[in-house]
């Protein structure tokens, strides 16, 4: 069943594309850019008796339009990293790798504190992946499954944004993924720290 808050969300993106379309749209408003930074898998290492890493590098690119000093609305995909676990249990070597990705649209509000320094938030919703591969060992006999699932819910985070000049910005931010996955890989809470530049076309 599709979440009350999805819904919502849905309908707010669908009326922020809808905002370019009753006004004139100035390609001086575009924006485009990426970022790096650290995903964690709050809860891939939940219960976990084997060695388990739930951190790993993460890259997103993006595309955006502001449409004033305090509103943007931007569209991204996030290749949010993987979990891997190790161990043995009841004499079989497990090997385990989780590795997620998103798609997102956010609504941004931006609070500007300077002529080139601001902070902002953002609120949307993403349609997310986590793909899982097993592979079990006892002795010289292997097998190896796989599954993925995939989650559509809220993702929103917060950040501070400086302008180098008019065109060039640098952003720190953090961004949540709510719920990822399912019932055959299991869910988890993504997060996110980076850091990023953008270029806008004006």
């Amino acid at each position: 069943m599709i979440k009350k808050s999805s819904i919502a969300i849905l309908g707010i993106a669908a009326g922020l594309f809808a905002l370019p379309a009753a006004a004139q749209l100035s390609t001086s408003n575009l924006y485009l850019g990426g970022s790096i930074g650290q995903s964690k898998a709050k809860d891939a290492c939940e219960g976990a008796n084997i060695s388990c890493e739930d951190t790993d590098t993460a890259w997103r690119l993006f595309a955006g339009y502001q449409f004033n000093p305090h509103l943007a609305i931007e569209a991204g995909y996030a290749d949010l990293g993987k979990a891997t676990a190790n161990g043995v249990i009841s004499g079989v070597t497990v090997n385990a790798k989780f590795e997620a990705s998103a798609w997102d649209l956010v609504a941004v509000g931006i609070l500007p504190l300077a002529s080139q320094f601001s902070l902002y938030g953002k609120l949307g919703l993403y349609y997310g992946e986590i793909k899982g591969t097993a592979t079990g060992t006892l002795g010289s006999v292997s097998a190896t499954s796989s599954d993925k699932d995939t989650s559509t819910d809220l993702t929103f985070g917060v950040g501070a944004a400086f302008d180098i000049n008019r065109n060039f910005g640098v952003r720190a931010e953090y961004q949540k993924y709510k719920d990822m996955g399912g019932s055959s890989v299991g869910k988890s809470d993504v997060d996110v720290l980076s850091v990023g530049v953008l270029y806008r076309f004006r």
